[in-house]
């Protein structure tokens, strides 16, 4: 297992990201933090942490050639060495058994790529801390197979199956789609399957609730742009982004009650 982590200005956060991906029950063999252009303490941090941690297997690459999570991504794929590669973003916690219930569903030789649910762990909805996507995700998935879908925060496929699509997946130069979802579309095209592993486990943050509602909801409007490039079109497809609509009012609430309450200060003491 190879873990990449993405990053661009993420100080506030990557270590705290970084240290959970280390502390698994069933070490990866790797943490790869691929930095993109980070005008902040993003690299610094990650080089501190390879030394406190020799043995833990980070490492940190730069990916100069182009702003964007894609081509950062795919320099991260590029570098890895495990069989698996696992993609989370810098404000993913992972549980400390990620790495184990990963090896778990691909045990399993027809899995391609698995994805889990996700907690956001700086909401707070009428005292309910820490609230999971996974019963909408799972009724997603029970759908059936034409919903294809991976969450980027959550997700991991095997380097043979990454190495078939590769070819295929889009660039998306003018950043106009969920890249998760198009490797996704590119995997179930390509004849691989894409589980759905609950056990899997992650917490993340919901600050795109911060970049205010139009921002938030041109954001969700990437679901149907990239079913659409893909001429892909099922009712059920236009779920998701209903969902995330539908939650913006009531996360902007619960975000600011976290705020209220002062955790998001022993958050970051806690990164």
């Amino acid at each position: 297992m190879s873990v990449i982590i993405p990053a661009y200005d993420e100080e506030a956060v990557i270590a705290r990201c970084v240290l959970a991906a280390v502390r698994q029950t069933v070490p990866a063999h790797e943490v790869i933090v691929v930095d993109n252009r980070s005008t902040d303490a993003t690299a610094e941090i990650v080089t501190r942490l390879a030394a406190a941690y020799p043995a833990a297997g980070i490492r940190l690459v730069r990916q100069d050639a182009a702003q964007g999570l894609i081509p950062t991504r795919n320099a991260g794929f590029a570098a890895a060495t495990g069989e698996v590669l696992g993609r989370i973003d810098a404000d993913t916690v992972l549980t400390p058994d990620w790495v184990q219930r990963v090896a778990e569903a691909m045990t399993d030789p027809g899995v391609a790529a698995v994805t889990g649910p996700v907690r956001y762990y700086d909401v707070s909805l009428l005292g309910v801390h820490r609230f999971s996507d996974d019963l909408v995700r799972r009724t997603l998935h029970g759908l059936g197979p034409q919903y294809p879908f991976l969450y980027g925060s959550n997700m991991a496929l095997r380097a043979t199956a990454w190495a078939t699509i590769e070819p295929h997946v889009c660039l998306d130069p003018d950043d106009l789609m969920h890249e998760d979802i198009d490797l996704a579309v590119h995997l179930y095209q390509a004849g691989l399957r894409v589980a759905y592993a609950p056990a899997m486990r992650a917490g993340v943050s919901a600050r795109r609730l911060d970049s205010g509602r139009r921002s938030y909801l041109e954001y969700t409007r990437r679901f149907e742009r990239t079913y659409e490039h893909h001429r892909v079109s099922h009712w059920h497809l236009k779920v998701p982004q209903i969902v995330f609509r539908g939650v913006y009012w009531p996360g902007r609430i619960g975000r600011t009650l976290y705020t209220a309450n002062g955790e998001p200060g022993r958050y970051r003491a806690a990164a």
